[in-house]
């Protein structure tokens, strides 16, 4: 009787263990991977203290230039949306679009120009608590 009744408790465990829906597997893309920043300059340190991360959703009009600035901390941006032109002072410049990550300049006056179309950056910065995300270009 135990075996009969261990064997049903089997089978019915089978049975619902069948049933169950598999779970879709997990897919993971690099979208970036760097050590150096667009312009090829290479990172050199963190800042240092308490880490502090930051995640920005930014949208910047259509044609519009954006003042010159720079970063002092490491930062990339996702393009969620549009076309965005990233130059130097010195006339360096990349452009980039929609599923592009841009691996930003730190202590390099820059600035990003607009196209025809609203760009949406997701933009990560490490830095510490009071380090600016960017200042402006004097």
């Amino acid at each position: 009787m135990r075996f009969m009744i261990a064997a049903l408790l089997a089978s019915s465990l089978s049975c619902f263990a069948a049933a169950e829906t598999p779970s879709p597997a997990i897919q993971v893309e690099t979208l970036s991977q760097s050590t150096t920043s667009w312009d090829g300059t290479p990172y050199k340190t963190y800042p240092s203290g308490q880490p502090q991360l930051s995640v920005l959703k930014i949208t910047i009009p259509a044609n519009t230039a954006m003042k010159w600035h720079t970063h002092h901390l490491p930062n990339a941006a996702y393009v969620l949306s549009g076309e965005i032109t990233v130059e130097k002072k010195d006339g360096t410049q990349k452009h980039f679009s929609t599923g592009q990550v841009i691996s930003e300049t730190i202590d390099i006056v820059h600035r990003g120009v607009t196209g025809a179309e609203p760009v949406v950056l997701i933009v990560f910065y490490s830095g510490t608590p009071g380090l600016p995300l960017s200042t402006a270009a004097q």
